[in-house]
């Protein structure tokens, strides 16, 4: 189904082969590198940029990027980690990165879940809730009410008809998880899979969800159900509000910094 190999198994979400296909579902049309790369092709200010996302670049980038007549195009670097990168100007300093190890026992990472996490998903674990997990469906109304949310507290995220491309392109790879009051649906989270690592896509949660603290009972879940079929790593996303950030910090989220972004471009290198 997918037309190029990303880098290794550990490879970020925007170097996986399902986005890629998902791009393509839009109409958008990413540049496979021989290393397996994928560039992104964007316009700022109507200039034709290429956006490397997420990856370290390979050691030969400029060769690569001349075999393919593409070495003066302006490129956009956003390494995942702090990595070597060739000669460019940074244009935004690291963020914060957010992850969760899911590699010890369960009963390792319970205990290293902040008291007050774990007692809200004790809470949790006594209420009614129960957790359905589901492929995404390509129309589901979570999509429609995080597009509502995303304005209403002006956050980006993907576009809706990419999030539903994916779903389409890879539905093994979406995993819905929804938190059920007595059968009806009080809270959703996203998690998109990818090598031996997934990530958090998005989320929401009603008044009822929040009170009886869903969100801890789905993640505290999600965790369990990657680890047990072998995943390594949960992705949570870089920092966002300081109760977004605390929220991750207590569910046993390690931080490391990202690589930065940087611009690099023929005249200025």
């Amino acid at each position: 189904m997918f037309d190029a190999s990303p880098p290794h198994a550990n490879h970020p979400l925007m170097q996986d082969r399902a986005f890629a296909a998902a791009l393509r579902l839009c109409g958008e049309d990413p540049i496979t590198l021989p290393s397996g790369h994928m560039l992104l092709n964007r316009r700022i200010l109507g200039i034709p940029v290429l956006m490397l996302p997420r990856a370290a670049p390979p050691p030969d980038l400029i060769a690569q990027l001349k075999t393919l007549g593409l070495q003066r195009r302006p490129l956009i670097l956003s390494p995942e980690h702090p990595c070597k990168t060739p000669r460019a100007i940074n244009v935004a300093n690291p963020r914060a990165l957010y992850t969760i190890d899911l590699t010890p026992p369960r009963e390792v990472r319970r205990a290293a879940l902040h008291q007050n996490w774990r007692h809200q998903l004790g809470q949790a674990e006594r209420s009614p809730l129960r957790i359905l997990h589901r492929p995404l469906a390509p129309d589901h109304p979570l999509l429609i009410l995080d597009a509502k949310q995303s304005r209403a507290r002006r956050y980006q995220n993907w576009p809706t008809a990419l999030t539903s491309a994916f779903a389409i392109a890879a539905p093994d790879q979406t995993h819905l998880f929804t938190a059920l009051l007595r059968g009806h649906p009080v809270a959703h989270m996203l998690m998109l899979t990818h090598g031996n690592r997934a990530t958090y896509h998005i989320g929401h949660t009603t008044d009822e969800g929040r009170s009886l603290h869903a969100h801890n009972l789905i993640l505290w879940e999600a965790m369990n159900t990657f680890a047990a079929r072998g995943l390594t790593t949960l992705d949570l996303g870089s920092e966002t509000t300081p109760q977004i950030d605390r929220f991750k910090r207590r569910a046993g989220a390690q931080t490391l910094p990202t690589g930065g972004t940087w611009l690099r471009w023929t005249p200025l290198a």
